[in-house]
C-alpha cells in the first residue's frame, strides 16, 4: 500500500494514508464510519490501486454488495491479481445471484489462488450451494484436505464452522455438534460464535439476572438478599451499579457535579490535504 502511494504528491499521500489507516482500525467494529473514511481516501486518489480495494472491503462490510464489486473489479484491473476473486463471487451472493458465484468457483482464476485464497473460495462456494437450497451439495464441497487437517491456520475455525452449519441444515445433529467443538478448539481469535451453538445444541440457556424493571436498584429490603449476593449465589457477575452507600449524617453531603469530559476517541474526518478535520462519519451509507 505504500508503494502504491508513492505515486501521490508527499502531502496527499499523506492524507490518503491516515484515512486508509482508519479505515483498517474501524473496519470490524465500526463499519459505517470506516466506510466514510473510505470514500474520503476514494476521492483523494481514485487511481490508486490500494485506495480501491479498501473502499471495496468498507462497502462489503455494510452490505453494499454492488458498489464492493465495481471497487473490487477496479483494483483487480489496476494489480492483475486473482486475490480478490472470492470475495468478488461472495458480492454476487450478496447480491442475489448465487448461480454467477458458483460459476466463478469454477473458472481458471481460482487456480491462480494461494491455499489460503482456495479455502476462501471454497466457503463461498458452499455458501452459494446453500443459497440455492442445496444442502447436501455444501456439505460435499466442503469436504477437502484443508478441513481434516490438524493443524490450525488462520481460516481453520471458519472452515470447520461452516462445515457443522452444513451438517446441522441436513440434519446430521451429532456430527454439526463434533465439528462445532472443533471449530471452538481452533478458534483462537474468537471469529466464530462455535460456543453458542455448542450451548444451543446442548440445550444451555443463559439468563439476564438483571431486572431493568426493579423499581429498587441500589435498595437492599431489609430480610432480602442484593441484587449481587443473588448473581454471586448464580455464578454470574452481578449488575455494575454507580450508586454508591453514604454515612447517616445530620447534614446532607454537598458537592460541585463533575464536569463533563469530551469524548477523545471520537475520530474527526479528514477531507482536505491539509488535514483539517471536517466531522465524524456523514458520508456512511
Amino acid at each position: 500500500m505504500r508503494q502504491d502511494l508513492l505515486s501521490l504528491p508527499k502531502t496527499l499521500a499523506e492524507d490518503v494514508a491516515r484515512n486508509l489507516v482508519m479505515v483498517a482500525r474501524l473496519l470490524d467494529d465500526e463499519p459505517e464510519q470506516a466506510y466514510a473514511y473510505s470514500r474520503i481516501a476514494l476521492r483523494l486518489a481514485s487511481r490508486v490501486a490500494a485506495v480501491r480495494e479498501a473502499a471495496g472491503f468498507a462497502a462489503y462490510a455494510v452490505g453494499k454488495y454492488s458498489e464492493a464489486l465495481a471497487e473490487f473489479r477496479a483494483a483487480r484491473r489496476m494489480t492483475g491479481s486473482a486475490e480478490l476473486w472470492p470475495v468478488m463471487a461472495d458480492c454476487e451472493r450478496g447480491m442475489g445471484r448465487p448461480e454467477r458465484a458458483l460459476a466463478m468457483a469454477g473458472e481458471p482464476e481460482v487456480q491462480k489462488l494461494d491455499r489460503a485464497g482456495q479455502v476462501e473460495m471454497r466457503l463461498v462456494a458452499a455458501g452459494a450451494r446453500r443459497d440455492l437450497g442445496q444442502a447436501d451439495a455444501a456439505v460435499v464441497t466442503l469436504q477437502s484436505s484443508e478441513l481434516a487437517s490438524r493443524t490450525v491456520q488462520p481460516w481453520t475455525a471458519r472452515l470447520r464452522y461452516a462445515y457443522a452449519e452444513a451438517l446441522l441444515e441436513v440434519g446430521r445433529q451429532d456430527e454439526a455438534r463434533d465439528w462445532f467443538a472443533k471449530a471452538l478448539e481452533a478458534d483462537q481469535q474468537g471469529t466464530t460464535d462455535a460456543s453458542d451453538r455448542l450451548a444451543e445444541l446442548d440445550g444451555v440457556e443463559f439468563t439476564d439476572a438483571y431486572d431493568p424493571d426493579a423499581d429498587h436498584i441500589g435498595e437492599t429490603p431489609e430480610g432480602n438478599s442484593s441484587e449481587s449476593d443473588r448473581a454471586r449465589a448464580g455464578g454470574e457477575a452481578p449488575a455494575v451499579s454507580t450508586l454508591t452507600e453514604e454515612p447517616a449524617t445530620e447534614e446532607p453531603a454537598t458537592g460541585e457535579p463533575a464536569a463533563p469530559t469530551a469524548d477523545a476517541d471520537a475520530p474527526a474526518v479528514t477531507d482536505q490535504a491539509d488535514g483539517r478535520p471536517t466531522g465524524g462519519a456523514g458520508d456512511a451509507g
